[in-house]
């Protein structure tokens, strides 16, 4: 339960307030109600409904009335929504890009909505108290709901706000440190390759027209499937491709989660889809009369319709239209629609050579990342002399 917030305006004499009480001095959010026998009351928001509990009889002295509001106001400093609300106000938190804000945000929400056997709100419960087997308990029921991932998501939500808490001296301990994940379902798709074929063709084709027609899509598209998967690149590492990592050897890479950079040989596939993504580009600053930035680190491959860097947001919106137009076109099934970084798990199967040629390849720390992405078959010899 949230403690009601201070009053905006003077509170009125209300003479129906026993005479032992100075009423200007009053603390906010408390009231009276004269019915019956009296009792003092707050108001407090419970989901989508206004709520009203009683904390005091008509007996209770003006001191008294001051201790329980500092009750309530100490009980609240105490809450994980006081924890988590000022995680989302820090520095750290803003400093996140928009998809993890997006995410922890959810799983603020989901906190909120879901309940004890008490009635109460997660999120409102003394923080102090909360230990490892509440939230396990939490996780494995949300998992039991039919949604592992929804599960694991509030249980990294957990382990991130107390430890921004443990190092500002908010908190003592992490209760979700050691917490079970959920087994989530496996979604390693690995599209064919002529459905891919099929897909970055349909894609050259429909974005020969205006953008804004329908069915159209965005001129940078295909290019961009063509480098995701000769590069082995996910989304975010595909978006921040400067110009700067075009190389005379190859493409540089600047791979994220740990993985090591590496630098992807030219063939003529990799050079003709880097050099129409570069015109794509290209036209669209002339078209919007924007400057080229003479440092090519300042040039970004991938530009949306504003001529700004292409952000996930305007991919995820631009990759959505595209297979709902191809599905619709009869170029592949609805079951056959592929998302873009199932291209980087494609590239990495299609990867010539033995495992260690494909981590190379992959930039991949080790072999047990590599097993996520390399959906190839070993061929090996029979046994025996």
């Amino acid at each position: 339960m949230t403690p009601p917030a201070k009053r905006g305006r003077r509170r009125g004499h209300n003479p129906n307030i026993p005479k032992h009480i100075d009423q200007p001095k009053l603390p906010d959010g408390i009231y009276y109600d004269h019915r019956g026998r009296g009792a003092w009351y707050i108001l407090y928001q419970d989901g989508d409904r206004r709520r009203r509990k009683n904390i005091a009889t008509a007996r209770a002295t003006l001191a008294e009335l001051h201790q329980l509001a500092q009750d309530l106001h100490a009980s609240d400093r105490h809450s994980l929504r006081w924890l988590s609300d000022r995680f989302q106000e820090s520095d750290q938190f803003t400093r996140l890009a928009a998809t993890t804000q997006r995410g922890y945000r959810y799983s603020h929400s989901v906190l909120e909505r879901t309940t004890t056997r008490a009635g109460s709100a997660v999120i409102d419960l003394n923080r102090h108290r909360i230990s490892p087997a509440i939230v396990q308990r939490l996780v494995d029921r949300i998992a039991k709901e039919g949604t592992p991932a929804k599960a694991n998501h509030v249980a990294a939500y957990l382990r991130r706000i107390y430890r921004w808490g443990i190092n500002r001296g908010h908190c003592t301990t992490n209760p979700a440190w050691t917490i079970e994940a959920a087994k989530e379902r496996a979604r390693h798709r690995l599209p064919e390759r002529h459905v891919l074929a099929r897909v970055t063709q349909f894609c050259q084709q429909r974005s020969q027209g205006t953008t804004t027609a329908s069915g159209a899509v965005a001129p940078y598209l295909w290019t961009l499937m063509e480098v995701a998967y000769l590069c082995r690149l996910r989304a975010v590492e595909v978006l921040t491709l400067t110009d700067d990592q075009a190389t005379d050897a190859g493409i540089r890479t600047n791979r994220r989660k740990g993985s090591r950079d590496n630098l992807v040989r030219w063939n003529d596939r990799l050079r003709a889809a880097w050099q129409a993504a570069v015109e794509v580009r290209n036209a669209r600053w002339k078209k919007k009369g924007r400057a080229v930035p003479l440092d090519p680190a300042k040039r970004p491959l991938f530009v949306g319709t504003g001529g700004d860097a292409l952000t996930r947001d305007g991919l995820d919106s631009a990759w959505f239209r595209m297979m709902t137009a191809a599905v619709d076109a009869g170029v592949i099934q609805s079951e056959e629609k592929f998302g873009l970084h199932d291209l980087k798990r494609r590239g990495i199967t299609d990867t010539q050579g033995n495992r260690h040629d494909k981590q190379e390849a992959s930039g991949h720390r080790s072999e047990r990342m590599l097993d996520v992405y390399d959906l190839s078959l070993p061929e090996v010899d029979p046994s025996g002399r």
